[in-house]
């Protein structure tokens, strides 16, 4: 059994002060694959000093020092990609082709900074001022379970872009894939304090950084019930805060879609990353007209989704990520029974021939009403709630109807209509007969879905603030 006892502070792994520990179980298999041993507040103390030293050097670094560290990581995290795969899947259960996209994005996304850096005006004139950004300081960032990696690239990287030292409060559900990428980070030799990381519970770590005052920005991804209490906190320090939330996406399809098409890519980005993605279009809308052809259509393409060990090739749906998520989708799926909603596929209890492990049966509802509890509230599983419409109007009227704004989909033959109705769409990010991901476009959501933007420009951004010279 693996053993992670060891946090980075000060460019060092130290064992933590902390003594409490937590087996880590996988949902491949439900078995202990590894022991973690938790940080306390005091080594989170230690590791606010460590940056706040830092700082004063690093936030004088010059760009091109700043890029050849973000090559360096991106390089060191290739040379441990077939590691970081391994944990991916046996640590959280991401299917082979899953766990390869999300760890070559965090690489990615380290040397895609280099040019967003390079080209960033750090000075410009306004008026009579010249206008400089300046590193924000310290920076936490929170990091969720259901993409580890991936998380922490998409906050370190623009933090270290930015000229900010880091503290990363990595999910303590995920801790050997955050090992490894802080052993990357550490190979690629930034200074002493730059990065630190500190794993444990996050009502102790987070207690600490939120009440200290050389802590100065906060960036958290996770549920949006734990970001109001993080923005909470922030405001007794003012804090500057990024928070990348909950979702409730609304996957449209007009009545000019090629259903053939639309349907099998309306259940990938309902089923992405075994359901547990913030992004998933999980209400489906489709034209009442349609209702018959989409069941159809739904049935046929169930047919190309495998449940199974995501270690296999021919899976895309491997377990969920523990048995308290297991056991919440089994719960919304009697809720959705209970609720009057039709299952066509799926259901409670486990796939056939997977007792072991926390699998779940992908399933779809229909005959949902934007009323219910399946279509209003996150789920975080491969649940899809498929909603009629009447018309163009009540689509858009629906898709609006919820408290959270993340993500959108729109799938029709004519991109111009699909792109006016894209205007109409309270969401962050609106995909257009695609699920293709940008790296480099703004990442955040409208509503109760967050505050701020990730990636690119836009989350560089997030870790600078503003000041006017004026002569």
């Amino acid at each position: 059994m693996k053993q992670i006892d060891q946090i980075y502070i000060n460019g060092r792994f130290i064992s933590p002060k902390g003594t409490e520990k937590a087996d880590i179980i996988s949902p491949v298999d439900g078995s202990i694959v590894a022991q973690l041993t938790y940080a306390n507040d005091s080594d989170t103390e230690d590791a606010i000093a460590a940056a706040t030293e830092a700082l004063k050097h690093y936030s004088q670094s010059t760009i091109k020092e700043r890029a050849a560290y973000l090559q360096k990581i991106h390089d060191e995290i290739m040379k441990r990609i077939d590691d970081l795969i391994e944990a991916t899947i046996f640590e959280y259960g991401a299917t082979k082709e899953r766990a390869k996209w999300s760890n070559m994005l965090a690489a990615t996304t380290f040397s895609g900074y280099i040019p967003v850096l390079e080209q960033y005006q750090f000075e410009k004139n306004v008026n009579e001022s010249k206008v400089v950004m300046e590193p924000v300081g310290v920076a936490a960032l929170f990091t969720p379970w259901n993409s580890s990696s991936g998380s922490i690239a998409a906050k370190v990287a623009p933090a270290l872009a930015a000229g900010c030292t880091v503290i990363i409060k990595p999910s303590e559900f995920s801790p050997w894939q955050s090992q490894i990428i802080m052993e990357c980070i550490h190979a690629a030799g930034l200074p002493a304090g730059v990065v630190n990381m500190v794993n444990g519970r996050g009502d102790v770590i987070s207690k600490a950084l939120m009440e200290s005052v050389d802590v100065t920005k906060i960036s958290f991804t996770g549920s949006t019930q734990v970001g109001k209490l993080i923005a909470q906190q922030s405001v007794a320090t003012m804090k500057r805060v990024t928070l990348e939330l909950s979702g409730k996406s609304a996957n449209i399809i007009l009545d000019d879609a090629d259903i053939s098409t639309a349907i099998p890519m309306a259940l990938q980005a309902s089923f992405m990353n075994n359901g547990q993605a913030c992004v998933a279009g999980s209400r489906l809308l489709v034209p009442e007209s349609k209702i018959a052809e989409v069941r159809e259509a739904l049935l046929k393409a169930t047919e190309n989704f495998k449940v199974g060990r995501p270690y296999n090739d021919d899976v895309n749906v491997g377990p969920v990520a523990s048995q308290k998520q297991y056991d919440r989708i089994q719960q919304y799926i009697n809720i959705g029974r209970e609720e009057g909603a039709e299952i066509i596929w799926g259901g409670t209890g486990r796939p056939e021939g997977l007792d072991n492990g926390y699998y779940v049966k992908p399933t779809i509802f229909m005959g949902v009403n934007n009323n219910m509890r399946i279509a209003r509230e996150e789920i975080f599983g491969p649940v899809l709630s498929v909603i009629p419409y009447s018309n163009e109007e009540e689509a858009v009227a629906i898709a609006n109807d919820n408290g959270y704004g993340l993500m959108a989909y729109i799938s029709s033959k004519d991109v111009d209509r699909a792109n006016k109705l894209a205007s109409r769409l309270k969401a962050g990010r609106v995909l257009v007969n695609t699920l293709k991901h940008d790296p480099l476009a703004p990442f955040g959501g409208f509503k109760q879905s967050g505050i701020g933007r990730e990636n690119g420009i836009f989350g560089l951004e997030g870790f600078l603030e503003t000041k006017a010279v004026i002569s």
